[in-house]
């Protein structure tokens, strides 16, 4: 009689020696474990139905731990759907892939004969609450891979099949079944369908099969969930308040931009507005760099293949770079960063250490290609410009000019209202290039400049890039969310890689240090983000348009004229309504506009020589003078409110 192999599993501070394949619940029914639904084996979360087959400590998941989430809303995703399966039948309905979300899941499908759209989610939701109500036991089983191919054949399942053939020799292949449903997954999934929580379906949209344009097009349907109807209900207000702020929908309102399928994907078109708004920010962006000593400089679109290869993105960022245009014999490529560029910059003459630290910034377009399924408006983009900077210095210089990049892009990011940050400075993974005397340098720096500037960071072990430490400094925008935006960013690989030197005091040549940094990340993503932190409705020093004038009448016009020109005179961006149209229908179109504020010119105004200030965000200001309404402007626009 053979021996069956045993492990051995901690939990909750007690060993126990288990038979291999002995299943995650019957391990806890073992140990007493109650009311678990499901456990955490290393970083990997497992449901009480998957069999354990390597020792270690076992964290047991409850209902109130966050983990839990995952376990559920993958199980809502199976849910949903077995509900289409049952709605519209087994047969036309092909899935896709349906994974977990911060906040909830989704399932990609193609339903032959019928396009899902919104109107069908509150039948579906229906469908999925009566297969909750069933209770169903969810059972594993674990497959050979022609077992699965002919599983899922007969299902006439063609995307699962895709899955499976890409699955590794060596990887598990598991299914999971509830009633007459089953489903190619690795979990993890709740002990049976009636312990699902509250959920509600959201949204729908395109996605393709494995993200590619030339792959079938599927339907994603979108869906939230959470424990309790009133986290769910909160979440759906947040959601709500989310939609209305999507910079998608204000940026088409209020013609900041567009992208044109013609044009292609992912390559924003600015309109007028959005480019006055845009003259704005570059500029602001400008002043504050010449302050820090930044030098300007500008680059070209393309570079040779060589530039490239040394730089190392050949090899290593090729599948995000546009194909190579040939051109007499040689190859050139559309560049996906600025880098290389001012380093040929820096190169082009010696440098002697009393010349650092040398910051040469950039506005630069730069190309990459994204997926079309992960394209998201101004968020996530194939050509964008990035507020990018490089400062090239001495060791002994990398405290200051770290403290100095550190300030400016927490100054410049209070400017724009951003005053809630998240700090994080990652440091040395197991692949690091460099010396330790030069990581040991560049943390110490990093840390040290937070500090400095009295805040407190985040340590992101192992988290920095294979050539260098960074920061990150995350930004809180109106409804709570957080963004990504400065990266300060050390590289040992590049001055290795195009050999950059400077004299140093004993005359000899000496390898700098050189530091990466973009604040607002791009100005495509910043806007969006900008956009959607004050819902359209931006600070009067960034609005393209600060006031409009409205007159009551056409015998207004000719003061309306004068006020039009006086605050031009003064360099505020004003214009006039002077259609043939009501007056509270040229307030409402200015309101829409998210115009901060309209100045209203009628018989009173004329005699008084005053304007009716109406302001977009505080309501209605009364009578001003003229002089005094262009104090008020220039006050809002000094104090960059």
């Amino acid at each position: 009689m053979k021996v069956k192999d045993k492990v051995r599993v901690v939990i909750e501070g007690k060993e126990v020696e288990v038979e291999k394949g002995t299943t995650l619940g019957e391990i806890f029914e073992k140990a007493g474990i109650k009311d678990a639904l499901g456990g955490k084996l290393g970083d990997r979360i497992i449901d009480l139905q998957t069999p354990i087959n390597e020792g270690g400590e076992i964290k047991p998941i409850y209902k109130n731990d966050p983990e839990s989430l995952e376990i559920m809303r993958h199980s809502l995703a199976h849910i949903m759907a077995q509900a289409l399966k049952e709605l519209y039948g087994a047969e036309v309905v092909h899935l896709g892939v349906g994974p977990t979300t911060e906040e909830g899941f989704y399932y990609d499908v193609e339903v032959e004969g019928h396009r899902i759209t919104e109107e069908d989610l509150p039948k579906i939701e229906e469908k999925m609450r009566e297969i909750i109500k069933r209770d169903y036991p969810i059972l594993r089983k674990e497959l050979e891979r022609d077992e699965a191919i002919k599983l899922f054949n007969d299902l006439k399942e063609k995307y699962k099949i895709d899955i499976i053939q890409r699955i590794s020799p060596e990887d598990v292949i598991s299914v999971y079944q509830q009633g007459d449903f089953i489903d190619l997954c690795r979990g993890p999934h709740l002990p049976s369908t009636g312990k699902a929580g509250s959920f509600k379906l959201t949204s729908i949209s395109g996605a393709y099969w494995l993200g590619k344009a030339d792959q079938p097009q599927l339907t994603r349907i979108y869906g939230m969930a959470f424990w309790s109807d009133k986290e769910l209900r909160q979440r759906l207000r947040f959601y709500e308040e989310a939609k209305k702020r999507d910079h998608r929908k204000l940026g088409r309102d209020l013609e900041f931009f567009m992208i044109d399928e013609n044009v292609g994907a992912g390559l924003v078109l600015w309109l007028p507005r959005g480019s006055i708004y845009r003259k704005v920010l570059e500029d602001y962006w400008k002043e504050e760099h010449i302050k820090r000593g930044y030098q300007f400089v500008y680059t070209p679109h393309v570079g040779k293949s060589k530039l490239w290869e040394i730089s190392g993105h050949l090899e290593c960022y090729k599948p995000n770079m546009f194909p190579a245009m040939e051109m007499e014999g040689e190859e050139y490529y559309v560049k996906p960063m600025n880098c290389p560029f001012h380093i040929a910059i820096y190169k082009s003459k010696v440098r002697s250490y009393k010349d650092l630290p040398v910051k040469l910034a950039e506005l630069g377009t730069v190309y990459r290609y994204e997926m079309s399924g992960v394209l998201h408006g101004l968020l996530r983009v194939r050509g964008f410009t990035q507020d990018d900077a490089h400062i090239i210095c001495t060791p002994e210089q990398v405290d200051e000019v770290i403290r100095d990049t550190l300030d400016l892009a927490l100054s410049m990011l209070k400017d724009f209202g951003f005053d809630d940050f998240k700090i994080y400075v990652s440091t040395r993974p197991e692949d690091a290039i460099g010396s330790d005397e030069q990581w040991e340098v560049s943390e110490n720096a990093l840390k040290k400049a937070v500090e400095d500037l009295g805040y407190t960071y985040e340590i992101d072990e192992g988290g920095g890039a294979f050539y260098g430490p960074k920061i990150d400094v995350k930004i809180r925008d109106a409804i709570g969310r957080l963004w990504q935006c400065s990266t300060i960013q050390f590289d040992f690989n590049l001055p290795e890689r195009f050999d950059m030197t400077y004299v140093g005091p004993d005359n000899k040549k000496h390898r700098p240090y050189m530091i990466h940094r973009a604040f607002l990340g791009s100005i495509e993503r910043f806007t969006g983000i900008l956009l959607e932190h004050y819902a359209g409705l931006l600070p009067v020093w960034l609005s393209p348009t600060q006031a409009r004038i409205v007159p009551i009448a056409d015998r207004h016009l000719e003061y309306g004229r004068k006020v039009l020109s006086r605050l031009q005179e003064e360099g505020f961006r004003v214009d006039m309504d002077e259609r043939d149209e009501r007056m509270n229908a040229k307030i409402r179109e200015a309101e829409l506009m998210k115009i901060p504020y309209v100045l209203v010119v009628g018989d009173r105004e004329v005699e008084a020589g005053t304007v009716s200030v109406r302001s977009k965000k505080e309501g209605n200001l009364g009578s001003m003078s003229l002089e005094e309404f262009i104090e008020h402007l220039r006050e809002k626009v000094e104090r960059k409110e």
